[in-house]
């Protein structure tokens, strides 16, 4: 930490009562505020008491529970009283969350800072992408064709080139850095390093007369906006390499950084401040995150830090037994983590490496000397030159036959005819999934199949990553001016061939992109973009490895209920069932928190807690109507209904009722539907059915569902229909008066026929059994997107509103029931009753809150 802990040696009777190694006894030193909450210091002490024993606690609170701090307080006690614990990382998906954990760390930090008895400042940093930390690529200055992540590959590339040092030597000037790196293996040379820096500066004479600062987040670096290239001196030949001098910065500080944690509020740094601070001293500011990330206590990130294998490499050195997690928002893990476990290869990145392939071997046929150049390069990796061309003939045949397999299933669908004139006109504007084996057989795929006929077997595809690699260190080497993709593709084609059929369905997916200047080649790719899709059907294996590297942690969110299937679905079930080396005693609890059994002996401790909504329950009125099921077979086609009730069946009829019903209630209305077609169907329905403007979501950009969102904030009540799967349902705060009533129409499943959900399902039976398998994956998910939206209504202690579930499947011991999967204290506390008693059991919620 910060600084020194004398926790234990103060003479003040608090601080004397909790010694150190006690974190149980000494976590209200971190708790930023006089008195906690009681969930929240039962949430705390359980977090403290489940971490000294290197388990994980998945916590259910709902909004006002005050899981973020106790998190904090929790992760933060046990960094400072024991010796288990060296830092705790969080990552959370929502943006705004990001801000909250920073926000709350730098309230316990000012606790920190006003008593001399306490600790030393936790030191923190809250982590973004280089693409928003890149000054060259934040103003434009990259190709357009190229992305900032690339770009920045290949700079990096040509600076560590021009910086590694001839004899290994450290000798010669070093630049300050308020961080120190833990340096290893020297191989650079912070000498040249800063010849680099001073070469690229403003000042320096090259650039004194002709162009102005790059400036970025209201920064000006030292650097003129072009990028600089090497000096003659440094190297040989006619075209010397672009490099980057905020990476030269960066080796002449010895790979330290001159922006420390006193940068940031109470020692704790977000982009705001280290972004400027390090483009102003000319250092990559990526690099500089990743210098403080290494020094800090509590790192803040996405889940991309902690679950993509392309953004964990940035803080694998802090992922390890002595960190504690913390995962926010733990009810998306598995979409989310399904989605980034998963591989796409698109047709354009196929054909690049191809290409690269094939102009590597016609460099090596141009002569005798280029040849010899190629194979001394590949033989480096043990590549001859003959594999290299197996490999270009193997992506050409496969894009061959990726073309003719699109081509054979839009025949299929939609006969020739989209052949004629422009495509666009006669195919769907949607991506379309091809899945390539039956979703629910776990059998071979197609083009597996394919491959094996054409001689293409398991030595050639498990080949590719090694000749992807060598053929990318030629093209570098030789300085062939490509920008590889071979190695990335050849892993994926190694991932294809050698990775399960139960698990992973493999897809060819053509993604909605119009190319207006291609219309007139009359062919798929003037509409869609290719690609091949190796999709993760079962992320819990994956979890459960990524848990078990760390040393323990909590997993929290509003609606994790039932918390028994969470544990299954995350691999908590199967961290707590042990690895037989394991030697950890845990007991598990169940959603109320009572203590629900214990592991074999060999496992790790999970406890499951489920909090109620602390906010006065005379605030709020909770209820469920019994109305027919909002299914498709009862509702019908939306588009088939005209909007003022012309043509509706008896199910339609029920919920216009309930639709009007609380749209009319006072203040702004939230109405989730199923779907966004529902959702314009309803908009249409209200527009003249209530006094009070309505607003309808689609599915659009961020942009435009923010100024929506703002439209619905401002000025008198409103109506606001969306879709419950949609943005504007979960990590949004509806605080104070922005929303009086939340309505959620029907149990949001998603489509149950699509290839990937059939074979999600199917995965989910093999693992959890078959009775399982459709609550699992689809209804327990759903449910949980519909509790967030109930979540957006009560947010503060003196707020009041309307939470209503309108659709019978809610109530408990009906045809398809999911009361279930509510939380306890909802199980307990919404009221069923029917559509002709919510006109007056609103009107009675709302008169008693009237004034006077």
């Amino acid at each position: 930490m910060g600084g020194d802990s004398t926790a234990g040696d103060s003479a003040d009777d608090s601080a004397a009562d909790s010694p150190a190694g006690d974190p149980a006894a000494g976590w209200r030193d971190f708790f930023a505020f006089d008195e906690p909450y009681e969930s929240q210091a039962d949430a705390v002490e359980t977090a403290i008491e489940v971490g000294e024993r290197e388990g994980y606690l998945a916590m259910e609170g709902p909004c006002g529970t005050g899981k973020t701090m106790a998190a904090l307080t929790a992760g933060a006690a046990l960094v400072e009283h024991t010796r288990t614990f060296d830092r705790v990382v969080v990552v959370t998906p929502v943006k705004q969350q990001r801000a909250q954990f920073v926000e709350d760390l730098r309230a316990i930090n000012a606790g920190l800072a006003a008593d001399d008895s306490t600790p030393g400042p936790l030191r923190g940093v809250s982590l973004t992408g280089k693409r928003d930390l890149c000054p060259y690529g934040r103003e434009g200055v990259f190709p357009e064709d190229v992305s900032t992540h690339d770009r920045c590959e290949d700079l990096r590339e040509n600076t560590a080139d021009l910086v590694e040092a001839e004899d290994r030597s450290t000798d010669g000037p070093v630049a300050d850095a308020a961080l120190e790196a833990d340096l290893g293996d020297v191989w650079w040379d912070p000498s040249v390093a800063s010849d680099l820096v001073r070469e690229a500066r403003l000042d320096a004479e090259t650039h004194r007369t002709f162009e102005g600062a790059l400036a970025t987040a209201g920064a000006e670096s030292p650097y003129p906006a072009s990028q600089p290239r090497a000096p003659e001196s440094l190297v040989g030949g006619d075209d010397p390499p672009l490099y980057c001098p905020f990476e030269a910065d960066w080796f002449a500080r010895n790979t330290g950084s001159p922006v420390g944690f006193d940068a940031g509020e109470h020692s704790v740094v977000t982009p705001a401040e280290y972004l400027p601070a390090a483009t102003e001293r000319g250092t990559c500011p990526h690099r500089v995150m990743s210098v403080l990330l290494e020094h800090a206590d509590v790192i803040i990130g996405n889940y991309n830090h902690l679950f993509d294998p392309a953004t964990r490499p940035l803080v694998t050195s802090v992922l390890d037994s002595s960190t504690f997690l913390v995962v926010d928002e733990a009810h998306r893990l598995e979409e989310r983590v399904r989605d980034l476990l998963s591989d796409r290869v698109g047709r354009d990145t196929l054909v690049r490496a191809r290409n690269d392939c094939a102009h590597l071997v016609s460099r090596a046929r141009e002569s005798d000397d280029r040849r010899q150049a190629v194979a001394d390069h590949l033989g480096t990796h043990d590549v001859p030159l003959a594999a290299v061309d197996r490999a270009r003939e193997f992506y050409d045949d496969l894009l061959g036959w990726l073309d003719e397999r699109v081509a054979a299933h839009l025949d299929a669908e939609f006969d020739r005819d989209w052949r004629a004139g422009d495509p666009a006109d006669a195919l769907p504007e949607r991506d379309v999934e091809l899945p390539l084996r039956d979703p629910e057989t776990a059998e071979p795929d197609e083009l597996t199949r394919w491959a094996e006929r054409q001689g293409y077997g398991g030595d050639l595809w498990r080949s590719l990553a090694t000749v992807g690699a060598a053929v990318e260190d030629a093209v570098d080497g030789l300085g062939l001016g490509r920008s590889p993709v071979c190695a990335a593709v050849g892993v994926v084609m190694s991932r294809w061939w050698e990775r399960d059929h139960a698990r992973y369905l493999r897809e060819v997916e053509l993604e909605h992109a119009p190319k207006p200047d291609r219309a007139a080649d009359a062919d798929y790719e003037s509409v869609y973009t290719a690609g091949l899709v190796l999709f993760d059907c079962m992320p819990a294996e994956s979890l459960r490895e990524t848990f078990d590297a760390l040393g323990g942690g909590v997993l929290m969110s509003a609606t994790l209920s039932p918390l028994s299937v969470f544990t299954e679905v995350s691999g908590l079930a199967s961290l707590r069932a042990g690895d037989p080396e394991r030697g950890n005693q845990a007991a598990a609890t169940d959603d109320r928190g009572d203590a629900a059994g214990a592991t074999d002996g060999r496992g790790r401790p999970v406890v499951t807690k489920s909090y109620p909504l602390r906010f006065p329950e005379e605030n709020r009125a909770s209820w469920i109507v019994d109305a027919e099921p909002f299914t498709a077979r009862n509702r019908g086609d939306p588009g088939e209904m005209e909007p003022l009730g012309e043509g509706w069946n008896p199910t339609r009829d029920e919920y216009a009722h309930v639709l009007r019903t609380v749209g009319r209630a006072p203040g702004n209305v939230l109405v989730a539907m199923p779907n966004y077609r529902e959702a314009a169907w309803v908009g249409a329905y209200l527009d003249g059915a209530v006094d009070k403007p309505v607003l309808v979501d689609e599915s659009s950009t961020n942009e435009a569902t923010e100024a929506l969102k703002q439209r619905f904030f401002r000025g008198q009540g409103k109506v606001l229909v969306t879709s419950t799967r949609g943005t504007l349902t979960e990590g949004i705060d509806y605080d104070g008066e922005k929303l009086a009533a939340a309505l959620v129409v029907g149990v949001p499943l998603v489509n149950v026929g699509s290839p990937r959900v059939r074979a999600v399902r199917r995965a989910y039976a093999d693992a959890f059994g078959e009775d399982n398998a459709f609550a699992y994956a689809l209804t327990v998910p759903a449910v949980r997107r519909a509790r967030q939206a109930l979540g957006r209504v009560i947010r503060g202690t003196d707020e009041c509103g309307v939470r209503v579930l309108a659709d019978r499947r809610y109530t408990a011991g009906v045809r398809h029931s999911v009361h279930e999967y509510l939380s306890p204290a909802e199980r307990e506390e919404f009221v069923r009753l029917t559509s002709e008693f919510l006109d007056p059991q609103l009107a009675a919620f709302w008169d008693d809150r009237r004034p006077g």
